[in-house]
């Protein structure tokens, strides 16, 4: 885009303002909302069954499921530490889990060096080390 300025003059301006300002972050619809949340919440602190909270947010109880799993359980549901959370894993792009001098990407490295194919790296690794996401890969 061409501003007709030179650009010191624009520069300085983008200096002043602190830079030119990120796009504004937005949910799909299909995500949880906070208020989802908190319905979820407070399901849970009254007792209901996951069916039927979801049933209540209108969401699969799977959903519902997944999200109470990944932020504590049952026990240790709360719904504004859930939504910040979901807020810091879709942030893009992700840290790379091979990156070099990592453990992981060591030991990927050795296998692909002893003539090993990529699926049966990911399928060794969920075998060696079934209790640590952080130690499984995708082949694709």
């Amino acid at each position: 885009m061409t501003l007709d300025r030179h650009a010191g003059s624009i520069f300085g301006v983008l200096k002043l303002k602190g830079g030119i300002s990120p796009v504004q972050r937005k949910r799909r619809l299909s995500f949880l909302s906070l208020e989802e949340r908190e319905d979820i919440s407070r399901g849970l602190a009254s007792g209901l069954s996951i069916r039927a909270i979801a049933r209540n947010v209108e969401k699969a109880a799977s959903t519902v499921s997944r999200e109470i799993k990944r932020n504590g359980g049952i026990a240790k549901y709360r719904a504004v530490t859930a939504d910040k959370n979901a807020l810091e894993r879709a942030l893009r792009p992700k840290q790379c889990k091979l990156q070099k001098g990592n453990p992981l990407s060591d030991l990927v490295e050795s296998k692909l060096l002893d003539d090993w194919s990529p699926e049966q790296i990911s399928g060794w690794l969920k075998i060696k080390h079934p209790a640590s996401s952080e130690m499984h890969i995708s082949h694709v």
